[in-house]
């Protein structure tokens, strides 16, 4: 019995009849059908915008980094349902694992980017704030907000699920809710998951539609408000990019494209090197783990002329050992592609490459994979290629094989190897494995012109590495050229990128109305009580103490220098200090620092619960010996964690700008305190 796919549009499940059948990877037989019923796209762009879009601003930053953590979990809970159904992609468990937990993962570090990163509200303050006044009576500043529109994410049919959460994770943190389409070969994979996480109930209303089949209008729906992002062949995400109504409102495309990726063994690496090795079990890997359908794979393996025939022997050596077939079948370590057109295309591709390039391994003749039914299968056999003359092959530069496959080319110098990595016309990730440090710092900046990762390894890294390629949430996944020119990933960034930025000018006190981040100049508010006295509900931004003055005592110095051990000339030495810039002692920095803390820190308990850090500290003039200090004490911003201790009280951070005066009225020092606060409850 086959599945009959539906698409999920306006918050209810489409799809009657049967259309296109979709058949297994493993053994050519129908595992579902897509829906024959067209979709109103309008519909769906309508209930995106009137239900989604409030929806998920109705939440804030925190709350929605909440909401991401508690879908990750209970995908975790559902993951074997979508394992039995990854199966028929061809993907082994370790390549289900990838795509699968890999995709839940993403949400976790989307949440944790969320939790730590993001400020309470839907306004990010991209400061500083900047003095555009003699006074201090006018500035200015950078915002973030969400961009009231919606996202579209258009995915390659490699990685179904992963594909799609990573582009959803960062969009439903900027508060833009998603229309998913994920490309039809593996979309029962897609849908499966759309279904288990519309019934976690978690997500608010059209925050996720997902559409099987074709786009249709959906594009010529948008406006400038909108995004799309991409991720597929480099030919149709140029014609994507040109579509007409991207182009009239403008409207942001990100391209993630396939590319020609390479891996280059440095010269010094001979094969008594621990990175010899390395090189060739990170080339084999990446040509048979997801069956070589990644875009970040390894299609271009760059080696010394010299160790040419030793990298094509062992690489050979362990392709031979690797056994293709059902990964239900013990011991199968590769599966198939993920569709019968995909081998059609792989076979097609690779005849292509022949043509100037000889056969290393592979080439078909007496492959058999292992397992019942798999002649019907879409397996396709690791196959390594050589290029002897690859400056004069452009074959190898230009016709990719999605698939296992990869070709070796020989090199002679480092400037050659260079040459030869950028003929890939721009690559999302390369691989440089060396011993040396001078050849990492020469070669890394000219790959990462036209690389968007550069992966280094050697000995050290490799027990940690995560390998040639894995994009990882924390990293920018994207790369020039060929590559896309996109950017997806990358912690904050990511978010950053679907919020709209703008420009904002005013006094400090209306800056920091529309920040909700105190601005130095701005209105300040004394309530006569201290304000590490208040709970976190309590303190209100711009909320500030003036601290009593303290003068800077010779003992003072030297007891700290005695007890710290900072001995050092300028705080001891008065002949020498008064050869120095300063013309005379000064007090140590940290001592300065230390003495304001206890201006303003209250000694019995209260809300403030711990001092967890200090930002942005600057020394900005020397306190000389018998100076005096004075502080005032600012609340800049609040965030609100949304969590509670082991006691069940509620917590918030404040962050306070600090600024130590002397007894001229000149700013000292200057810095922020991050305080644990407690809440009333």
């Amino acid at each position: 019995m086959t599945t009959l796919l539906q698409s999920f549009i306006g918050g209810r499940w489409i799809g009657a009849q049967p259309a296109q059948a979709l058949r297994s990877a493993i053994n050519g037989e129908t595992v579902a059908h897509t829906h024959a019923e067209a979709l109103d796209f309008g519909e769906a762009v309508d209930y995106a915008r009137r239900v989604g879009l409030p929806g998920l601003l109705a939440l804030d930053f925190q709350q929605r980094a909440a909401r991401l953590k508690a879908l990750a979990k209970y995908l975790g809970e559902r993951k074997e349902e979508l394992y039995a159904i990854s199966a028929h992609t061809g993907a082994t468990r370790v390549d289900g694992w990838i795509d699968i937990e890999g995709g839940s993962g993403t949400l976790f570090s989307y949440a944790n980017v969320g939790a730590g990163e993001l400020p309470s509200g839907n306004l990010i303050h991209e400061g500083p704030a900047l003095n555009l006044g003699k006074k201090g009576l006018f500035g200015g500043t950078h915002i973030l907000v969400p961009r009231g529109g919606l996202a579209v994410h258009i995915n390659a049919f490699n990685f179904p699920i992963w594909g799609l959460l990573e582009k959803f994770a960062p969009s439903f943190l900027a508060g833009m809710p998603c229309i998913g389409k994920p490309a039809t070969a593996t979309s029962y994979l897609t849908e499966a998951m759309v279904r288990i996480v519309n019934e976690s109930g978690i997500l608010p209303a059209g925050a996720l539609q997902l559409v099987i089949g074709s786009t249709g209008d959906l594009l010529d729906r948008l406006d400038g408000r909108d995004v799309v992002t991409f991720t597929g062949s480099a030919d149709t995400a140029a014609k994507l990019r040109v579509h007409p109504n991207v182009v009239r409102h403008s409207i942001p495309f990100n391209a993630e494209a396939d590319s020609l990726n390479c891996a280059i063994l440095a010269p010094e690496v001979t094969p008594d090197d621990e990175e010899f090795d390395l090189f060739v079990k990170e080339v084999a890997r990446e040509m048979t783990v997801k069956a070589g359908q990644k875009c970040t794979a390894i299609r271009r393996a760059i080696v010394p002329r010299q160790h040419l025939d030793a990298v094509a022997e062992r690489i050979a050596a362990r392709l031979a050992k690797v056994v293709v077939g059902d990964p239900s079948v013990e011991g199968v370590k590769m599966g198939a592609l993920a569709s019968h057109a995909q081998q059609a295309d792989v076979a097609e591709r690779v005849a292509l490459l022949r043509q100037d390039a000889e056969v290393v391994y592979g080439g078909g003749a007496g492959f058999a994979p292992v397992g019942e039914g798999t002649a019907n299968g879409a397996f396709f056999q690791p196959t390594l290629l050589l290029a002897r003359n690859p400056l004069a092959n452009s074959a190898v530069h230009d016709v990719e094989a999605f698939g296992p496959v990869s070709t070796l080319m020989p090199y002679d110098g480092v400037e050659e190897a260079l040459q030869l990595a950028a003929r890939g016309q721009g690559s999302l990730v390369c691989s440089l494995v060396t011993k040396s440090p001078e050849t990492a710092a020469t070669m890394v900046p000219a790959l990462a012109a036209l690389h968007g990762r550069v992966h280094v390894l050697d000995r050290e890294s490799a027990p940690e590495s995560t390998g040639h390629g894995s994009p990882l949430p924390v990293l920018k996944h994207g790369g020039p050229g060929r590559a896309g020119g996109g950017e997806e990933l990358g912690g904050l960034r990511a978010v950053t990128h679907l919020l709209q930025r703008a420009a904002v000018q005013g006094s400090p006190t209306m800056l920091t109305a529309v920040t909700r981040e105190y601005v130095r100049g701005g209105k300040v508010t004394e309530t006569g009580v201290h304000p590490f006295r208040r709970h976190f509900e309590e303190i209100q931004i711009g909320e500030s103490l003036l601290t009593a003055s303290r003068v800077i005592r010779d003992e003072d110095v030297h007891a700290f220098g005695h007890l710290t051990g900072d001995m050092f000339y300028m705080h001891f030495d008065d002949e020498a200090a008064k050869a120095s810039p300063f013309g005379q002692r000064i007090a140590h920095g940290y001592l300065v620092l230390s003495d304001a803390a206890g201006l303003f820190v209250v000694a019995e308990p209260g809300p403030v619960l711990a001092n967890y850090g200090l930002d942005t500290l600057r020394f900005v003039k020397p306190v000389a010996i018998g100076d005096s200090i004075q502080v005032r004490l600012t609340c800049k911003r609040k965030i609100d964690r949304n969590k509670k201790d082991a006691n069940g009280n509620g917590q918030g951070v404040v962050a306070w700008d600090v600024e130590v005066k002397n007894q001229h009225g000149e700013l000292v020092a200057s810095y922020d305190i991050l305080t644990l606060v407690a809440k009333k409850g």
